[in-house]
């Protein structure tokens, strides 16, 4: 894919100004009410804070901008993952999901989904297209996996599972639509943490589906009143800030990135190295295909965990977190985790730093590690 298919990050800064009356405030106002002002028939009015808030509606406005359709924001990524199951799998439903994805939506449906009925099965996100989609209500998909980094056929995944009848839901946490854009390759739902790269600051917890099918839409938007799964306003605003310089940041992530791959897989220190933009990566080809841009996900295999322990912490420009896309740059061994990941996997996330400074800080900490 090309830039061509990229938001305009332009349109999306204007959004909220080309609606202001004079006087109005350009920047967008905090709403934290829960009741309204409804005499008589309340039809078309906002009438209870589980269903409606101005704030929450601004910032799935620009979401929906970024997305090309319409979007629904949740209190977490992990809420806007349980949406789609929730809203319509029922007993006696079959799913596919990754084997290698981010494990909590495995934990999700072995933990919950099992017990109302809904039965699972794994692949391995390289090889997920091998054995077809038949029998499978929903079809969910995770690419670039995490942490690993592999890499699927967006396009003829959701052309088989339509094909055999069921529906698909692409995880693009990872990538942000600045970077991917499964709905554009026919997946039916994307879902995304919006507390990664979108929120950008490490100071907030949201999350968003997204579909241009006008009945899901509607049908998760009615689980998420009824199940009271609904945003607060305060981060809701704390998104809509951030939203506006995403495009900024990361275009400054995905490029240090791609700086600091090259130089990792150079490394006398540095094993395998995972990042869909080296000509190297067995997901480089696929990459080109579907993705505009190659990400701020780095994987680095160092000798054992305790280089790797050592590693991050001896790099004063590393946060030792479990979570990606903040301004700050981050890593962790995801081994931890109990990813099928090798001891002395860690998974880079490349923030807003200067590169050349992150770059010497990294490569300082890499030679001194023992």
């Amino acid at each position: 894919m090309t830039d061509h298919n990229l938001p305009s990050a332009a349109d999306l800064l204007h959004l909220r100004g080309r609606t202001l009356e004079k006087g109005d405030p350009i920047a967008l106002p905090l709403t934290m009410a829960t009741m309204y002002h409804v005499p008589g028939d309340p039809t078309g009015y906002p009438s209870y804070g589980r269903s409606a808030n101005a704030t929450w509606e601004a910032a799935e406005k620009l979401l929906g901008h970024l997305e090309a359709a319409e979007a629904l924001l949740f209190p977490s990524g992990m809420a806007a993952i349980a949406a789609p199951f929730l809203t319509f799998l029922a007993a006696g439903d079959r799913v596919l999901l990754p084997s290698d994805g981010y494990y909590a939506t495995r934990v999700l449906c072995d933990s919950y989904l099992k017990k109302l009925g809904v039965t699972f099965d794994l692949r391995p996100t390289a090889r997920y297209a091998e054995g077809g989609f038949a029998g499978y209500r929903m079809v969910y998909v995770e690419t670039p996996s995490n942490p690993g980094l592999d890499l699927c056929d967006l396009a003829a995944v959701a052309g088989a599972a339509r094909a055999a009848g069921g529906m698909t839901v692409a995880d693009n946490t990872t990538m942000t639509p600045y970077g991917q854009r499964p709905l554009d390759l026919g997946i039916d739902i994307v879902v995304a943490s919006d507390t990664k790269a979108p929120g950008g600051h490490s100071d907030l917890l949201l999350g968003h589906v997204a579909s241009r099918d006008g009945a899901l839409v509607t049908a998760m938007r009615e689980w998420r009143r009824l199940s009271g799964s609904i945003p607060g306003p305060f981060e809701a605003w704390l998104l809509h800030r951030s939203l506006e310089t995403l495009e900024l940041r990361f275009d400054r992530m995905c490029r240090s990135a791609e700086v600091v791959a090259e130089r990792l897989a150079a490394h006398p220190k540095v094993g395998q190295v995972r990042f869909p933009g080296l000509p190297s990566d067995p997901a480089h080809n696929l990459a080109r295909q579907q993705m505009i841009r190659s990400g701020f996900l780095i994987g680095l295999t160092l000798a054992n965990n305790d280089r790797a322990d050592a590693f991050i912490e001896a790099c004063p420009l590393l946060r030792p977190a479990t979570s990606l896309g903040g301004v700050h740059s981050s890593a962790e061994r995801r081994d931890r985790w109990g990813d099928a990941v090798a001891p002395g996997f860690v998974r880079l996330s490349v923030g807003c730093e200067p590169v050349e400074e992150l770059w010497a800080a990294l490569d300082r900490a890499l030679l001194e590690t023992q």
